[in-house]
């Protein structure tokens, strides 16, 4: 497991005005956990600390939640992870995000559309501006309602495939298989 930073996990309760609902404090360090699916890999990092983004801590999240198809890292959009943080509040869990789907080349989103209508011809896991997750210990309705609560970017609800989708795209919301 890859460890960065020193933050502790910030609080737990965010407001509940839908404009606030998302904000996040800038004096306060912002830490996530992830478990790829795909390659086991672990990361418990905290990538904003003092006031600003941890450059390395970034470097790391871009590589777990790198294409696991073809190896492929891009830059991962910080507010995503800002959302996951949020989101990660809401439902006041420490348990790791298990992605299933992160950052995906070009190519892979092609081969998945060929099998699935579902998957978006300009996805933005392409751009690294979405991610697809579950949280070991939350129930799927319960991330899926702290998602949309925010009121900020997509958030697709897939139950039969057990995961959410997030993204900081325009604010939307669907349901899949």
């Amino acid at each position: 497991m890859l460890s960065l930073g020193l933050g502790a996990l910030a609080g737990a309760g965010l407001g509940s005005a839908p404009g606030l609902a998302w904000a996040l404090p800038a004096d306060r360090p912002r830490r996530l956990k992830f478990l790829n699916t795909h390659t086991d890999e672990t990361l418990d990092v905290t990538y904003y600390e003092g006031g600003g983004y941890v450059r390395d801590a970034l470097k790391a999240v871009n590589k777990v939640l790198r294409d696991h198809r073809s190896g492929e890292v891009h830059r991962i959009d910080t507010g995503l992870l800002d959302t996951l943080t949020a989101i990660r509040r809401r439902t006041e869990s420490s348990a790791p995000f298990e992605i299933i789907s992160g950052y995906r080349s070009a190519r892979s989103n092609a081969a998945m559309r060929a099998h699935s209508s579902e998957v978006a011809r300009k996805s933005l896991h392409m751009e690294g501006r979405a991610v697809d997750v579950r949280q070991r210990g939350v129930d799927l309705d319960r991330l899926y309602a702290a998602a949309r609560g925010l009121e900020r970017g997509g958030v697709g609800y897939y139950p039969e495939s057990r995961f959410v989708h997030v993204d900081v795209g325009e604010v939307r919301s669907w349901r899949g298989t």
